[in-house]
């Protein structure tokens, strides 16, 4: 689950990283009062008007743009509210800004970037941080790797002090300045910890030209299957950010992802599940979606799954792959034959089942009067429901 800049900056605050004043907005006229309120009192105020999307590559996509009067706040801000912002990470369909966040102007000296992820391979928080941060961060890390400082923390010993001045030396920080980064980046690791974040990245951390330290931008997201401790972060979630399959699919516990392919699955297994889409690949075809049911899925919910996939457009045939271990195969044939018949089943439906109760589950489909195809094995179905799309385009 991913928030918005925002929210993290709110989070962020609570743990003590320096992060600017500023307002979310839902109309031009909120930007403009939230600018009114951060111009009390400051001579020459200047505001950043910055549209809040799950995507990084804002401001190369025009969703972030410094004003220095109040009527050019209401104004963009206008502009962006309702927009399609366009990025590297939103791919060419974009996404829609429904809400723009108005932060006060900062007098920078000097760009960098931090970032704080779960490190796969060593099963460890690692944080990244690089003196060249902005725009084009990417870019340095495709071009010049050695610019970017990588520490991995032991979940043992936990952060320690000197793992943030290695960090802040690594920035090319000296004197108080890095002192004071040092403080920032214990911040972010307690907020990570704290919350069950699994990336944190700060792009930019800012120094100012009066040598303090702040979080100009931040993105956060967290592990899903902490959630349930954290009441709090759930309540940040923005349901128009995400693909309202997968919302519709977590609310019957289904692990569902979707993909650009024309082919559905439905698995139980996570690894079977891997193994189903790249057999689909092999054989010339290409997965509409993840989907794992789970081990003990019940007729119900492998109705709702079967609903979900055929609700996507794309999908032009249907590969259900299941070993009955746990899973019964008459469960799952039963589900099978009451989404088909429920949802008028108009593509082609192969069904591969082995296992607990495989013959039932066999003869539930058979005697449904359904124009469902059987596989004996996933070489034998992924030929097939391949085959039957060929077929129809």
């Amino acid at each position: 689950m991913n928030i918005h800049e925002y929210q993290a900056k709110g989070l962020l605050k609570g743990f003590g990283a320096p992060v600017s004043r500023g307002g979310v907005a839902y109309t031009a006229q909120e930007a403009e009062q939230i600018a009114k309120d951060l111009a009390k009192d400051k001579a020459n105020p200047i505001w950043v008007v910055k549209a809040q999307i799950h995507a990084g590559g804002r401001g190369k996509g025009g969703g972030v743009k410094v004003v220095k009067s109040i009527a050019d706040v209401k104004k963009i801000a206008g502009e962006m509210i309702g927009m399609t912002l366009v990025t590297h990470q939103t791919g060419p369909e974009g996404k829609t800004v429904n809400r723009v966040y108005i932060e006060d102007g900062c007098d920078i000296a000097n760009e960098l970037y931090v970032s704080l992820l779960v490190d796969r391979g060593s099963s460890r928080v690692a944080i990244m941080a690089s003196s060249e941060g902005g725009m084009d961060i990417e870019e340095v890390a495709a071009a010049t790797p050695e610019k970017i400082v990588t520490i991995s923390i032991d979940p043992a010993s936990g952060l320690s002090g000197f793992h943030c001045r290695k960090v802040a030396f690594g920035l090319g920080l000296t004197g108080k300045t890095a002192g004071k980064c040092a403080k920032v980046i214990a911040s972010l690791y307690d907020a990570f910890i704290a919350k069950d974040a699994s990336m944190l990245e700060i792009n930019p951390l800012v120094v100012t030209k009066d040598d303090n330290i702040i979080v100009l931008d931040a993105k956060m997201g967290f592990d899903g299957n902490s959630l349930f401790r954290h009441p709090d972060v759930v309540e940040l979630r923005d349901p128009d950010e995400e693909d309202p399959m997968e919302l519709e699919a977590a609310k019957h516990e289904l692990n569902y992802i979707k993909l650009d392919g024309s082919i559905g699955c439905m698995v139980n297994g996570a690894g079977l599940a891997m193994a189903t889409m790249d057999i689909i690949k092999l054989k010339g075809g290409s997965p509409a979606n993840f989907l794992d049911v789970g081990g003990g899925a019940t007729k119900e919910r492998v109705t709702e799954a079967f609903k979900i996939i055929l609700s996507d457009s794309n999908v032009e045939g249907i590969l259900v792959n299941i070993f009955g271990g746990i899973m019964r195969c008459d469960v799952i044939a039963e589900g099978v034959v009451a989404a088909a018949k429920e949802v008028s089943l108009s593509v082609p439906l192969v069904v591969r089942l082995e296992g607990t109760n495989v013959e039932l589950g066999k003869k539930i489909m058979a005697d449904s009067g359904l124009p469902i195809i059987s596989a004996d094995d996933m070489g034998d179905a992924a030929t097939k429901v391949v085959n039957a799309v060929k077929e129809l385009s």
